[in-house]
């Protein structure tokens, strides 16, 4: 049979298959000898388990159009990724998913969830954004204000939510998908989310497929081995700047002619998605460095 995968823990896996119907499996030995490990959102043949079995097996893993480490799915066609004005965006998180996306030649969309809190902040990261190739939607999961407009920019594709704890990314699941996810609060002490959702589950529907993914923070792009230089292939602001640059190839650090810094500088390109920039030029530099070490 054939079916997606939906979820995974502790080695047992369900999928589903076109009907709806759900089944438990297990992964065959072979996949962890060739060190592949199956993905919610992989498509995949399976034999179901019998009436006498606890389960039935993955046969075959079909082949994916793109997967991520972290969050570990298969499939993505849209990265949705989450912020909120509590816990405080973290936009260098934001900035390494789209680096990850962009490589994959996904789509992203950049939601900005509990809209109320905070109006003034879903203008300013379009104003920061305005560059990077990707859509601003505002979003109230919990009054559902918005929802609408999201739900359009969704349609069609394999979405994979994607963010800090306490965003609301399993509120927005529940709105959408008319679901009942487990949500949590945020710390009014620290002012982070507490972590409900502990496994990726892939929710299915005629609209479109929506992945919850456990909130996470760190995300590093030193294991992908990625050369610093084409770090900047990922930022769509730079393109029509870099081949001007007086240098090539320029990395656009402190380099004299260097077009990407001019617009900085008069306001072309904004400066925080900039410094960012730097910051991950910094981590890339280091890992390359020490990559045979």
């Amino acid at each position: 049979m054939e079916g997606w995968l939906i979820r995974g823990q502790g080695g047992v896996y369900t999928a589903e298959d076109e009907s709806g119907e759900q089944y438990v499996l297990r992964a065959k030995n072979r996949f962890r000898r060739q060190r592949i490990s199956p993905l919610v959102g992989d498509r995949i043949r399976f034999t179901p388990g019998t009436i006498s079995d606890e389960h039935g097996w993955i046969d075959e893993i079909l082949p994916r159009s793109s997967a991520f480490v972290r969050p570990a799915v298969a499939n993505v066609t849209l990265m949705a990724i989450v912020v909120a004005p509590e816990p405080a965006p973290d936009l260098l998180l934001v900035d390494r998913l789209l680096v990850q996306c962009r490589r994959q030649d996904i789509r992203a969309v950049l939601v900005i969830n509990k809209k109320d809190l905070d109006p003034a902040l879903a203008p300013a990261l379009e104003r920061a954004y305005a560059g990077a190739d990707v859509h601003v939607c505002a979003v109230s999961a919990l009054s559902g204000e918005g929802a609408d407009a999201l739900e359009e920019c969704l349609s069609g594709e394999t979405i994979c939510l994607s963010g800090q704890s306490g965003v609301g990314k399993s509120t927005l699941v529940n709105c959408l998908m008319n679901v009942s996810a487990e949500t949590g609060e945020i710390s009014r002490r620290i002012l982070r989310g507490r972590n409900t959702t502990r496994h990726v589950e892939l929710f299915r529907s005629p609209r479109f497929n929506l992945m919850d993914t456990p909130g996470f923070s760190l995300i590093t792009l030193s294991e992908e081995q990625l050369e610093p230089v084409l770090l900047q292939d990922s930022y769509p602001e730079f393109d029509d700047l870099r081949h001007e640059c007086r240098f090539m190839p320029c990395w656009h650090q402190g380099e004299p002619g260097c077009r990407v810094r001019e617009a900085v500088n008069n306001g072309r390109i904004d400066p925080g998605r900039y410094n960012r920039y730097l910051t991950l030029l910094r981590e890339l530099d280091e890992a390359w460095r020490n990559r045979y070490v």
